[in-house]
């Protein structure tokens, strides 16, 4: 265990040791839990979301609605090399 200095404005800086150890970079979050007998809990933040996030992520506001057959005929030729 180490012991981290608390600043003038009460502010504390990690360790490269202890932030590679959660997995987080620069400009990223960590989330600190305070527990009832005066720890706390520090953990990174982890972008959460629903898979239905993801199926609007290609979506055009005007552009055509292919069908899963037309994808795939269209995938079969790219992959045939045709265009």
């Amino acid at each position: 265990m180490g012991t981290l200095t608390i600043t003038a404005k009460g502010q504390v800086t990690l360790r490269k040791d202890i932030l590679k150890h959660l997995g987080v970079h620069p400009g990223e979050k960590i989330l600190v839990d305070k527990l009832r007998d005066g720890r706390i809990e520090v953990r990174a933040a982890r972008p959460v979301g629903n898979i239905s996030d993801a199926f609007n992520l290609l979506k055009r506001a005007k552009g055509p609605c292919l069908s899963i057959e037309q994808i795939n005929r269209i995938a079969a030729r790219g992959w045939a090399g045709k265009s």
